[in-house]
């Protein structure tokens, strides 16, 4: 708790390490097993982050297990892709972003993996958590500057190991999509498909 302001006006609450932790236990096979890498997380009260960075610490620690070191830089950013967070409020926002870059660069660093911030991996990374993770209020769909709440979708691509596609849509429509799970992609600019490595310097498809 940081204030009984902060608890009074916006219900601020933070989640104690140990309970985050109990949590996610009931939900290790989607984090540390088969196509974990790729399973989605998304935490619409994402507060100061501590969720979010457990749930990458978690991917990355069975990518560590599970994956060779040469496809380590590879599959980390296709985790961090999976993971998307909404915070109300500025202080909490930055902080989120912050930890889960800092969870990041610190696995690589541990193996001697170059991730300095002129490294592609450094900059691809830093541009998905900023993607992944918004300021905005989850109750009423819009992000801070009063406009619709829209993430992206980073589709690999099946044929091309290693290449992502970025699909934009909107935090509304993951609200109230049907049973087929309809996610709306129609009415969001395109891009070209790029090494997941690159996907800060991404490009919009030609129209």
């Amino acid at each position: 708790m940081k204030s009984r302001h902060r608890v009074r006006t916006y219900g601020e609450v933070f989640t104690p390490r140990h309970m985050v932790n109990r949590m996610l236990d009931l939900v290790r096979e989607d984090l540390e097993t088969g196509d974990f890498v790729d399973k989605t997380f998304l935490e619409p009260a994402a507060g100061h982050g501590n969720f979010l960075v457990a749930i990458l610490r978690r991917k990355l620690h069975a990518i560590e297990k599970e994956y060779p070191p040469a496809l380590w830089p590879q599959e980390s950013l296709f985790a961090v892709a999976s993971i998307y967070g909404i915070e109300l409020l500025e202080d909490n926002h930055r902080d989120a972003k912050a930890i889960m870059l800092a969870e990041f660069l610190s696995f690589h660093q541990a193996h001697g993996i170059p991730c300095g911030p002129r490294t592609n991996l450094h900059q691809a990374a830093a541009f998905l958590i900023d993607a992944n993770v918004v300021r905005g209020d989850t109750l009423t769909g819009l992000d801070w500057h009063g406009e619709e709440i829209q993430f992206s979708w980073w589709n690999r691509i099946p044929e091309a190991p290693g290449m992502a596609q970025r699909e934009p849509f909107t935090f509304a429509s993951l609200r109230h999509s049907t049973t087929d799970f309809a996610m709306n992609f129609a009415a969001s600019d395109s891009y070209q498909a790029c090494r997941i490595e690159k996907v800060h310097e991404q490009e919009k498809a030609d129209d």
